[in-house]
């Protein structure tokens, strides 16, 4: 009988030869569901969720631009990053912190497969967030009025950002190992992010994962100026280099991962620095956004509607049914022909600026031409209605906004009488949102002012039957639209009392 001894198989090959890639998936499996049950990540995505829901339809202005859309889904998204952050770290250091580490000697998974375990936890996590931004931004562009088109650059960074977090965390649980420095590098990560997002307003902005934009203004997407796929680009090779460096630090030593790291690292290079040079300065967009600026019509499609001409970028050609709808109802309750005057609609943008520009727009000297910008609902609507209104009555904008006397009843009338609710639509359109005493009143381009007495003399016609009052304007047009007509006349003719508030004009 012969007895045959085994020599013991040294424990890094035993790791080797049995650590296959589908030990890594199911640990990652079961990593991703401890990951998505801890409660600061139940809390995250609960608040993120609670927050999507709540913003969603609660636009000011009512109908969205997906170019707008796509970067409302970038912010919410870094609270998930956060809490994955801490958590990817508590679990990587789970081990040493229950004094386990020796156990896993025995296991067919080296450590650096159990940190690509952990990682691909991280990218669960990321395509969760992933989903949602999907959800938030279809939902976006499914409602009626959406106009515009979102970049996908852009929808990538919130997923990327919850990635690189993760990943992030998982890379200093194997540098520190504390569970001290989890926290602390999310109250740094919070603090650098605050610091660059209220004084940096160059190119180092975009070494942070989210940019956002301080402006309301909307432009089209061929003006916009973020290098989106770029950055996107960026903050992939970011997160895959931190990850690898994770994997490296774990003792992944295959010629594979070290190739993996250097390609990271290029692909990071190569977005950093071409985020960095694309952008404002770019002398092809400068030229476009100044085209567009100063001669709109060279860039313009315009369409005629019951003999007005509406000309608008491309992407807001959908829009013009409604500033038409606007335009016929305010000019069916003009008299002395003005019922009957064609107007010339022309779409205005300051672009010159790029996002972070909000200047106001001049007023338009050529006769009978009214602007409307790129935003449309909300107060945007009474706003255009109040530009309409006052280039019936005086001719051009530039007119309208100088106007100082009694016609600024006429115009307001025609503006809103047509609402549902008339007196909400005044108090939306002027600056200080009150419904007396004087104020200036909102349009797209400088504002107009209206005195004490003028608004007592709207507030009571817009009291009175639609119909009576129509017909008086109609009979006393010219008395109305006379230059130097005062509240007090303009109201004898409209049948209403004399008002008792002040009628000067501010200088």
């Amino acid at each position: 009988m012969t007895a045959v001894v085994e020599k013991p198989v040294p424990t890094s090959a035993r790791a080797e030869s049995g650590g296959s890639w589908s030990a890594v998936f199911a640990l990652a499996l079961f990593e991703t569901r401890r990951l998505l049950t801890r409660v600061p990540v139940i809390i995250a995505f609960l608040l993120y969720i609670a927050w999507t829901v709540w913003r969603t339809g609660r636009d000011s202005d009512g109908f969205p631009a997906l170019q707008d859309a796509d970067r409302a889904t970038q912010s919410a998204p870094m609270l998930v990053g956060l809490a994955v952050l801490l958590s990817v770290n508590l679990a990587a250091l789970r081990s040493r912190r229950h004094g386990t580490e020796p156990h896993f000697a025995v296991l067919v998974l080296p450590p650096w497969r159990r940190t690509a375990a952990h990682a691909l936890s991280a990218g669960a996590a990321a395509l969760l967030v992933a989903g949602c931004v999907a959800v938030q931004f279809g939902r976006e562009a499914l409602r009626p009025g959406a106009i515009g088109n979102g970049s996908v650059g852009e929808l990538l960074v919130g997923p990327l950002t919850v990635l690189l977090s993760g990943l992030l965390g998982l890379l200093v649980a194997g540098l520190v190992r504390s569970a001290l420095a989890a926290p602390l590098l999310v109250v740094f990560s919070l603090f650098l992010f605050l610091f660059f997002w209220g004084t940096s307003d160059d190119a180092s902005r975009w070494l942070m994962p989210v940019v956002d934009e301080a402006t309301s203004n909307t432009l089209p997407s061929d003006l916009m100026g973020r290098p989106a796929g770029w950055h996107a680009l960026y903050l992939a090779g970011l997160a895959l280099s931190l990850g690898l460096a994770a994997v490296l630090v774990a003792g992944g030593r295959k010629p594979v991962v070290v190739a993996g790291v250097a390609g990271a690292v290029a692909m990071t290079l190569v977005g950093g620095v071409a985020q960095a040079q694309t952008g404002d300065d770019d002398p092809e967009l400068v030229r476009a956004r100044e085209r567009a600026t100063v001669h709109p019509e060279q860039v313009q499609s315009c369409v005629r509607r019951d003999g007005s001409t509406y000309c608008a970028f491309p992407e807001w050609g959908p829009r013009v049914d409604d500033w038409a709808g606007v335009v016929d109802r305010v000019r069916s309750l003009a008299g002395g022909g003005a019922d009957e005057q064609d107007v010339v609609v022309r779409q205005r943008v300051e672009a010159r600026y790029g996002l972070s520009g909000d200047s106001a727009l001049m007023p338009l000297e050529r006769p009978h031409e009214v602007t409307v910008g790129t935003r449309w609902g909300g107060n945007r609507v009474p706003e255009f209605s109040v530009a309409v209104a006052g280039v019936l009555v005086t001719g051009n904008e530039k007119a309208s906004t100088s106007m100082c006397d009694g016609r600024m009843v006429t115009v307001m009338w025609l503006a809103l009488s047509w609402e549902p609710d008339p007196v909400a639509a005044l108090r939306r359109v002027r600056l200080d949102d009150s419904v007396t005493g004087s104020s200036l009143v909102l349009q797209p381009t400088s504002g107009m002012y209206m005195t004490d007495a003028q608004t007592e003399v709207l507030r009571e016609l817009l009291e009175r039957p639609r119909g009576e009052v129509t017909a008086r304007v109609k009979d006393h047009w010219a008395e109305l639209t006379a230059p130097k007509v005062t509240a007090a006349r303009a109201a004898g003719l409209l049948g209403v009392k004399a008002p008792e508030g002040d009628d000067k004009c501010l200088d």
